[in-house]
C-alpha cells in the first residue's frame, strides 16, 4: 500500500462515490416526466404537421426541456428545419440532431445493406 491507512483508503474510496453521485442530474419527479412527455408530443405534432420535409421516422425525446431528435431524415436541410421547428414549441430550451442520420434512395449513409 501507499503511506495511507486502510481506514483512509476507505475514507477516500467513500468519499470519490459521493461526489461521483452528487455530479449527476436528480431523479425527474412524475409531474416534470409528465411535462417532458407532453413537450415530446407537441415536437412530433409540429414535425409531423410541415407541408414540406416528411418526418415520420424521427423520433422525439424531451429531458428537462432540451429535445433530442433521433431516426432519419432524407436531407440535411430537413435536420436544419427539424432544428427549427422544435426551437419553435415553447418550453423547448435546446435541440440535439446528432442522432439524425441522413436516409438516401433506401439506404443508410448511402450503404446498401
Amino acid at each position: 500500500m501507499s503511506g495511507l491507512s486502510r481506514e483512509a483508503l476507505v475514507t477516500v474510496a467513500v468519499a470519490a462515490l459521493l461526489a461521483g453521485g452528487c455530479a449527476s442530474a436528480p431523479a425527474r419527479t412524475a409531474p416534470e416526466r409528465a411535462a417532458d412527455l407532453a413537450l415530446a408530443n407537441q415536437v412530433y405534432l409540429a414535425l409531423n404537421d410541415d407541408p414540406v420535409y416528411f418526418y415520420r421516422h424521427v423520433d422525439v425525446a424531451v429531458d428537462r426541456g432540451v429535445a433530442t431528435l433521433s431516426g432519419y431524415v432524407w436531407t440535411p436541410e430537413a435536420i436544419y428545419h427539424a432544428r427549427q421547428i422544435a426551437h419553435g414549441v415553447p418550453g423547448i430550451t435546446s435541440v440535439v440532431t446528432n442522432q439524425l442520420e441522413l436516409e438516401r434512395e433506401g439506404r443508410s449513409n448511402g450503404v446498401t445493406r
